[in-house]
């Protein structure tokens, strides 16, 4: 019996030496972890706790914006670029970090009380039914010789049938607004906020349109070596800015559950999650390679708003996703310096977060 005892005392001594531990550096404050749900829509829950954690630094109360006025907004757009491109671009649910942007500078915002995206009876975000009944009425459209003005108030009905209509007014905590309104009263300035990547085939400090497919908007981003992009972060993150961050989820080092993002040395070693390893070194040309050959896609965005340290010393982000709150980290994982140097696409931030030195080199 004191053997048996023994060999369990073993295990587990075995099993606790195994797992991760994280010693927090950075922990800046955010709003809660929301979910998504059914939809494609990461990229505005992401860029929406972005930009509530950005009206905490700037001293405001705590506040829940719609994420879902965000995506009907760019619903509409998208729906018209669509058009005037005559089919020849992306409609789907994806999006990027500088869509919500836009969408708070054309139409405004609004709380998540206010608009919620959802019908009375819904228990979660659906949109696989309404983007098809949307891709299917705009593909019509292309087929004929000539389009009415009518069409737009089309795209807009299907939006109020699965997501409820949007207000044009509403009163909020005794005041009476308009999204418009309701925007310019928490103090965002749009163009304070600027998009950043790190790939050579275009040249560095300067601006470029990404090509990913959720890029309908065209949107440029400002190219540095990877050093100054996560330079970039590091600084953000030491002086109370969080970063919106968008990349790669799709490789096995990826679990949501396990609450990591890691990239091993050995892609196939098992047991990646049970301790640290050693990780890959990522080097501009590695991540360019993975880049054009699609090894790495534009498939995810999240909100980094922390940084820690393992037990032996490797850096991580401590990043908010949008799936609920799954993984140990009640829906927050680590990141490690390794998973970010590899399988970033791009950031944002606010242009105070970026260091002198390297905004002197972008004219910012």
């Amino acid at each position: 019996m004191k053997k048996i005892l023994t060999i369990l005392a073993l295990c587990l001594a075995l099993q606790l030496a195994a797992q991760y531990e994280f010693t927090t550096k950075y922990n800046i404050e955010c709003t809660p972890v929301k979910s998504q749900d059914r939809t494609g829509t990461c990229w505005s829950f992401s860029t929406a706790s972005f930009l509530e954690s950005e009206l905490m630094r700037l001293g405001k109360p705590e506040v829940d914006l719609s994420e879902m006025f965000m995506v009907r907004t760019i619903y509409l757009d998208k729906a018209r670029n669509y058009v005037l491109r005559q089919g020849k671009a992306n409609f789907s649910q994806g999006g990027l970090n500088h869509d919500v942007i836009r969408a708070f500078a054309m139409a405004g915002a609004v709380p998540e009380s206010v608009y919620s995206g959802k019908l009375p009876g819904d228990e979660y975000h659906d949109h696989s039914e309404m983007e098809a009944a949307m891709k299917g009425m705009l593909d019509g459209l292309l087929d004929r010789k000539r389009l009415s003005n009518r069409w737009p108030g089309a795209v807009d009905c299907i939006l109020d049938n699965y997501m409820g209509e949007a207000p044009a007014t509403f009163t909020y905590q005794g005041k009476s607004y308009t999204p418009k309104s309701y925007a310019e009263s928490l103090g965002i300035d749009a163009g304070d906020y600027v998009t950043l990547t790190s790939f050579s085939h275009h040249p560095f400090y300067e601006t470029f349109i990404l090509e990913i497919p959720d890029n309908y908007s065209n949107g440029a981003y400002y190219n540095l070596p990877l050093d100054e992009l996560q330079a970039i972060v590091d600084n953000a993150l030491a002086t109370g800015y969080t970063v919106a961050w968008d990349g790669d989820v799709g490789e096995k080092g990826f679990s949501a559950g396990k609450g990591l993002a890691i990239m091993p040395a050995d892609p196939n070693m098992d047991g990646m999650f049970d301790r640290p390893a050693k990780e890959l070194d990522v080097t501009q040309e590695l991540r360019q390679e993975a880049f054009e050959s699609y090894a790495t896609t534009d498939d995810h965005l999240m909100h980094l708003t922390g940084l820690a340290t393992d037990q032996d010393g490797t850096k991580y982000y401590l990043t908010k996703n949008s799936w609920g709150e799954v993984s140990p980290y009640k829906g927050f994982l680590y990141m490690s310096d390794a998973y970010f140097r590899m399988k970033t696409v791009g950031i944002m931030v606010h242009k105070d977060a970026i260091p002198k030195d390297i905004a002197a080199k972008l004219s910012l």
